[in-house]
């Protein structure tokens, strides 16, 4: 029988099979990548798992990518690629997750906040339980803004609410095994949320908590902007409920609209009809409002549905870096 799996890798290589990927987006990290990957290093060694480490510079505008090409030399384990401009955090993920060869593949933000210190638990946690995704799940957000709060709240309620998903707590912070990965693979959709997307597939998951610390450098690249682009994309792509929303409502403004023409109609035989110019602006204001709001719920589907039928790649490359695998400390002595 063939030893190459569906990524093309020898599955009779024992480094394969037990490889661990770790996928990490960045975009300008490069004060601090450094001593993340230091940490990095070091909790991968307590895994005892032969390690890669697959880096993506999402077009970061300072020296980022630099960084990765020194680290590069002395951590042969270090795999990475950059993209020609900054194309977002889900296609970053997509980037990463199309070249982690591992058994199982932890993905991981580079600003420090989601702990290397916690991947010895998650891996010991997949090999004891045989879960497909290990998932951290934040008990506690970090240092954030009450507007950044309630938003991730509000948004979290919404998504639950249309689409069934119970995403409050969750993070990008999670292990999956190579069932897992190649099935999220299989889903080429250019509108990517990728934890919306890990729940939608539904294998076995397991839980694990952790708190979100603060960032050892720099500014989040998330603004608000970003922050209610993706979650349009989340909602817009994992429910369809709001458009039958604007159904819904245009049945009830037509039933009332047919009411009021008979009352409109029975004073007006009866001559009792009064003006009602305040009432006129009024319904024109309401009836407005809700059209002006309906073709902008419209619209976000057809915009999802542009970006799908352009079919244009999710991300472009311009330069690359491949590592080797590093062996775990038991192959390192024998």
């Amino acid at each position: 029988m063939s030893g190459l799996s569906a990524t093309g890798l020898n599955t009779n290589d024992p480094n394969i099979t037990s490889l661990l990927s770790v996928v990490v987006p960045v975009y300008r990290e490069g004060g601090y990548l450094r001593e993340f990957l230091s940490d990095l290093k070091s909790a991968l060694q307590q895994t005892g798992r032969p390690y890669e480490l697959v880096l993506v510079d999402d077009g970061s505008p300072d020296n980022t990518w630099n960084v990765i090409t020194e680290e590069a030399k002395a951590l042969g384990a270090l795999r990475a690629v950059r993209l020609s401009r900054n194309f977002g955090k889900e296609f970053a993920l997509c980037a990463g997750l199309e070249r982690a060869r591992g058994e199982a593949v932890v993905v991981m933000d580079g600003d420090g906040q989601h702990p290397p210190s916690l991947l010895p638990e998650m891996v010991k946690t997949w090999e004891t339980t045989g879960a497909d995704i290990v998932q951290a799940i934040k008990t506690k957000r970090g240092r954030e803004s009450l507007g950044g709060k309630l938003g991730a709240l509000l948004f979290y309620l919404i998504l639950n609410k249309l689409s069934g998903f119970e995403l409050k707590g969750a993070s990008d912070f999670k292990l999956m095994n190579r069932k897992a990965l190649n099935a999220w693979l299989q889903m080429r959709e250019r509108n990517v949320f990728f934890r919306g997307m890990t729940a939608w597939m539904g294998f076995t998951t397991v839980q694990i908590p952790f708190e979100v610390v603060e960032r050892h450098s720099g500014t989040s690249g998330w603004s608000y902007l970003k922050r209610l682009k993706l979650a349009l994309i989340g909602i817009t792509t994992f429910s369809s409920l709001p458009l039958h929303i604007v159904t819904t409502m245009g049945v009830v403004f037509f039933i009332f609209a047919i009411g009021l023409g008979i009352q409109t109609l029975y004073l007006k035989l009866t001559g009792h009809a009064f003006v009602g110019f305040a009432t006129v602006i009024l319904l024109e204001l309401v009836v407005g409002s809700l059209l002006m709001i309906s073709l902008g719920i419209i619209g976000e589907y057809l915009a999802r549905i542009y970006e799908e039928v352009k079919s244009r790649p999710r991300y472009v490359v311009t330069q690359s870096i491949e590592g080797e695998i590093d062996k775990s400390p038991e192959e390192q002595t024998s």
